[in-house]
């Protein structure tokens, strides 16, 4: 994927987000959730992205 495609996204995203945030009225705590699922998702999207996503899925906790 493109550097440009993944920054125009995250332009996209977080115009949206932020419209969503100041014109629609909701109560604080569903704010925050949206925003959290957002952000993860988002997260979730720039590690496929970049291809770290199977990185972290294989990833193992060194035993001691």
């Amino acid at each position: 994927m493109p550097l440009a495609y993944v920054v125009l996204g995250l332009i996209v995203i977080g115009m949206l987000l932020w419209l969503i945030n100041t014109y629609v009225p909701m109560a604080g705590s569903i704010k925050a959730i949206l925003n959290a699922v957002i952000v993860i998702v988002v997260c979730v999207w720039l590690l496929k992205a970049f291809g770290l996503w199977s990185n972290v899925l294989n990833y193992r906790v060194p035993g001691s």
